[in-house]
């Protein structure tokens, strides 16, 4: 008997074959969803009808009913968020996932995939110019990634002072200080909440007009630790992609007996190109990263690494096993190195697009989007009535219009137009009191074109806010 009916494999031919032309026609599609959330919302969320639709049948409606409401995420002239644009080898791979339908927690009973993703963990270690000793989980994103970097300070702080926290809990337990920059990502306090430490509690060091700690500031907050602390510092800030100057900050944290761990979600990439390594000189002396997949590299959602120097505190921090399970090995276990025991094979992608591009190609796409990104600096800059407000030292641009609250209006107004008119879509963000259009150059398919269209759209919306028309 066939391992499918001949509905189900009409119904996964049919979602392969609509999903090569979506991708296909992705430039021909304006980039923002045509419709809003109302609309899609009553329209998948009509009663559960009592009989069943063929496969066939289904998949059809669904991409019929999905259609308005899709964001070209993937476009080359999607800048928004920092994502990346999931490259079409690593989609493939990623269907083979699905198809698989492999629960990667187990190395014992999926060793094809536990040996994709120790690869990928191996290969990027080493592009990242980080020890091959580490141990490094595959998660969803930098949220989790960094929830488990600081899952694994707290460990091993709490237990330089006697404490099993993973035994006995936070109450009672001996204080930690928390160091973290006030221009910090939002993921590591979210990581500061979900470990227990609460995000409020944090002392918030100041940063300099790039986003970077102030060496003088941390000296301060650090001399008034009076147990090892857990500092966190940042490789790409996400407005301006500034780092914290970790050469400077690293040493003296270790001096103290603290643990030190570094948001890389896409900054840490930098270190591939050459020419861009010295940003993040020191670095390596970390005791936790966290990175991004899905951004930089461009694998599909979801994918990023959880990087510990030490396996112990990570392994300690996540490990969950049972009698039922099966024996596991000594010397990689993927469960022990994520806070998930049940997950779908999320580096496989990632081993696609890394055999694909190799060293030459990661190299490139990176230096090409930094390339990319200091061209549309220099030419907004040009533009009269436009600031760019950061130095662009990696892929990240920031955008204002005039001046003061007026131009906080005018930048909301371009954007509007911009976005839009669907042809480039930047999103907004917030700068040092000032509203912004973020750009971020990220996506494996943009090239110099694409930014010349991104430069003539938001000139074109800037004269049609001063009342020059289009």
């Amino acid at each position: 008997m066939s391992g499918l009916t001949p509905d189900q494999k009409a119904a996964m031919q049919t979602a392969c074959r609509h999903a090569v032309s979506y991708r296909e026609g992705v430039s021909d599609r304006p980039i923002p969803p045509r419709e809003d959330l109302d609309a899609a919302v009553a329209r998948f969320c009509a009663p559960l009808a009592v009989q069943g639709q063929g496969g066939e049948q289904v998949i059809e409606q669904l991409v019929r009913d999905a259609d308005g409401g899709i964001s070209q995420m993937t476009s080359a002239n999607y800048y928004g968020y920092v994502l990346g644009g999931s490259h079409p080898v690593g989609v493939a791979a990623d269907m083979l996932v699905s198809a698989w339908g492999q629960n990667a927690g187990s190395a014992f009973e999926t060793p094809a995939i536990s040996g994709m993703e120790r690869a990928v963990c191996n290969w990027c270690l080493d592009l990242l110019n980080l020890p091959a000793s580490c141990r490094v989980g595959i998660v969803t994103g930098a949220t989790v990634a960094n929830t488990q970097g600081v899952m694994a300070g707290r460990h091993a702080l709490l237990a330089r002072q006697g404490w099993d926290v993973e035994d006995k809990g936070l109450f009672g337990a001996p204080q930690i200080p928390v160091l973290i920059g006030d221009a910090a990502h939002s993921a590591p306090f979210a990581a500061l909440r979900y470990a227990g430490f609460g995000a409020g509690r944090a002392v918030r060091m100041a940063t300099d007009d790039q986003g970077a700690i102030r060496p003088e500031a941390f000296k301060a907050a650090l001399s008034k630790c009076t147990t090892p602390p857990l500092v966190i510092l940042q490789a790409g800030q996400i407005n301006t992609g500034a780092f914290d100057p970790f050469s400077r900050l690293i040493p003296a944290v270790h001096d103290a007996g603290g643990w030190v761990h570094i948001d890389g979600a896409f900054g840490l990439w930098a270190a591939v190109v050459p020419e861009l390594a010295d940003r993040l000189g020191g670095m390596e002396n970390a005791d936790s990263w966290a990175v991004d997949l899905h951004k930089w590299l461009n694998a599909p959602f979801d994918a990023a690494l959880s990087i510990v120097r030490d396996p112990a505190p990570l392994v300690a921090a996540m490990s969950a096993r049972g009698a039922y399970l099966p024996e596991t090995s000594d010397q990689w276990e993927p469960s022990d190195a994520t806070i998930e025991l049940s997950r779908r094979a999320r580096g496989v992608p990632s081993y696609a697009i890394l055999r694909h591009l190799g060293q030459s190609g990661v190299r490139e796409m990176v230096a090409r989007h930094c390339a990319l990104a200091r061209k549309a600096a220099d030419e907004l800059a040009c533009v009269p009535g436009v600031t760019i407000l950061n130095d662009v030292v990696l892929n990240q641009v920031a955008v204002s219009f005039g001046d003061g609250e007026v131009g906080d209006d005018l930048t909301d107004q371009v954007l509007s137009i911009v976005q839009k008119n669907g042809l480039v879509y930047p999103t907004h963000g917030e700068w040092r009191g000032r509203r912004i259009i973020r750009i971020s150059v990220i996506g494996y398919k943009t090239q110099s074109e694409d930014i010349n269209l991104l430069v003539s759209e938001i000139r074109a919306a800037w004269r049609q806010v001063q009342g020059g028309g289009t």
